[in-house]
């Protein structure tokens, strides 16, 4: 018989694959999509679909890029050392169990296929565009990790990944959403994740990188010009979420777009800045840490409007 504490540890061990405080965060991405375009909150089935849909797509994607990557992600960890992943948020836990040998491979593959196949069966019921949009992201996220040695425009899949899920849970709550709001929330999302959560990643690897003759935005560019990008995509994030919000249905009082733009200069610009400043992988894991509570600290702005 398994002991509870076993039985803890290996659930602990399938969390770490698929990142899940990271994608606990992730989750506030479609939430803020879908309330943007309403205008309110949609029916609660919808709601609670809509909510274990994007955990079952967060947690299937993040689990397949480990399963993708489990011959670099040894390679690197083989370079790094005990300390590669202090205070880094992607490494809460156990860093690439599959990697480190503490879960199977097919075990890793079962947990992808059990949460992707729950995703979906609830992105087809919400929308079949929606479940369209999932597939699209997984084959990207393949191409993504597959092309790690072979070219660093990778990043811009990256950006396009991230950018599915607050898309689908537009059409989640209406089959019809505006083009212009769509492509506005595109541009803002996909800024956002190759300046505060893609590049500044690849920057956290980047001497293992260089060692396995990766390519990669930090390793092409050095850290100059990256932390150049960076500054510039996470700035024209900043001005695009307020386009979004002046799009969107649901009306913001001035205070909450002051707030809106608030939240983008400390999570966003200001780490940003820094890392400009000093170039250091340590600015690089704090921006990329920082970066990650930007969804979910726009949507409480979005719920406090809707609260007002």
């Amino acid at each position: 018989m398994v002991s509870t504490h076993a039985l803890t540890n290996r659930i602990g061990l399938f969390l770490a694959l698929s990142r899940t405080p990271h994608g606990l965060l992730d989750l506030a991405t479609p939430a803020l999509g879908a309330l943007l375009w309403l205008g309110g909150f949609p029916p609660l089935p919808i709601i609670l679909l809509g909510l274990l849909t994007a955990f079952a797509g967060y947690t299937a994607v993040y689990a397949l890029n480990d399963l993708v990557d489990i011959a670099n992600d040894r390679a690197k960890m083989a370079l790094a050392g005990d300390d590669d992943a202090q205070g880094y948020l992607d490494a809460v836990g156990v860093r690439h169990p599959l990697a480190q040998g503490l879960l199977s491979l097919p075990a890793g593959v079962a947990w992808f296929v059990f949460w992707a196949a729950l995703a979906v069966v609830g992105a087809y019921t919400l929308n079949p565009v929606c479940l369209y949009l999932f597939v699209g992201g997984i084959g990207l996220e393949v191409a993504y990790c597959l092309l790690l040695r072979f070219s660093h425009y990778r990043t811009l899949l990256s950006g396009l990944v991230k950018t599915t899920g607050g898309i689908a849970a537009v059409f989640a709550v209406d089959p019809s959403p505006s083009p212009l709001f769509l492509i506005a929330l595109l541009a803002w999302l996909f800024c956002w994740e190759i300046g505060g959560q893609n590049v500044p990643a690849d920057w956290h690897d980047i001497q293992e990188d260089r060692h396995l003759g990766a390519r990669t935005v930090p390793v092409i560019y050095g850290p100059r010009l990256s932390s150049l990008i960076i500054m510039v995509s996470l700035s024209l994030s900043l001005v695009l979420s307020l386009v979004v919000l002046a799009l969107a249905p649901l009306k913001l009082h001035w205070a909450l777009f002051v707030a809106a733009g608030g939240a983008g200069i400390y999570l966003l610009i200001l780490p940003a800045f820094d890392l400009w400043r000093k170039q250091t992988r340590q600015e690089a894991t704090r921006l990329f840490n920082r970066a990650s509570y930007y969804p979910l600290a726009m949507l409480a702005i979005i719920l406090i409007s809707l609260a007002a």
